[in-house]
């Protein structure tokens, strides 16, 4: 379930409704709060969308702490032979 709220922005900011939508959705998901399908909805977008733009907002679409990803290539490397 989604809330809707609303939000005062001084025309000052240079910044649209659709800026505003990623800038949220974006940093809700690199925090870990959102996941992708979520916030590209937060965003009215489609995941694919939301995905293209994530890195102009400057956030990595693999969201995963750097202890993941070690583990994960420690695991890759004992099944690769």
């Amino acid at each position: 379930m989604m809330k809707s709220i609303s939000i005062n922005v001084p025309d000052i900011s240079g910044l649209n409704a659709m800026q505003l939508k990623m800038i949220l959705a974006s940093r809700l998901y690199e925090d870990g709060r959102l996941s992708l399908g979520q916030a590209a909805e937060m965003a009215s977008l489609s995941k694919r969308a939301f995905t293209e733009l994530l890195g102009s907002f400057g956030v990595s679409v693999f969201n995963y702490p750097p202890s993941d990803l070690a583990k994960d290539i420690a695991n890759a490397s004992l099944y690769a032979n």
